[in-house]
């Protein structure tokens, strides 16, 4: 199998919200933004997806729960990597973003800090030192 391209998709209670708090964290405008999706590239073949809960939910129910029924448990994490990590973790805090775990070296080698955002997905904002 050969996979052309990749798109991650987070499920967010307030598509506007996020979207707003994605593209400050990420420094750039969504390529997609319409009732029921929002994307932004992240690279030239992954890009990042916020999809209304109830949008989906429409799709997964019955035969899972309501994707709200996570919201505030960690399920997933974003882990990106950036030159300059202090701005970046520092601009996602001052918009809002929840602080989990300061910016420390980790004994994999990286330098990272842990937020959350408004529906509890974590993102992980390293450098490679």
């Amino acid at each position: 199998m050969q996979i052309n391209s990749c798109e991650i998709i987070f499920y967010v209670a307030d598509q506007n919200r996020s979207r707003d708090f994605y593209a400050a964290l990420l420094q750039q405008e969504p390529i997609l933004d319409v009732p029921g999706m929002c994307e932004f590239q992240l690279l030239p073949n992954l890009k990042l997806g916020l999809m209304p809960e109830n949008g989906i939910a429409k799709i997964l129910l019955p035969v899972t729960k309501h994707p709200n029924t996570g919201n505030g448990i960690p399920r997933n994490e974003l882990y990106i990597i950036v030159e300059d990590i202090n701005t970046v973790f520092n601009n996602a805090i001052a918009n809002g973003a929840i602080l989990v775990s300061a910016i420390e070296k980790r004994d994999w080698s990286d330098t990272v800090g842990y937020i959350q955002d408004f529906d509890g997905h974590i993102i992980a904002i390293a450098a490679h030192t």
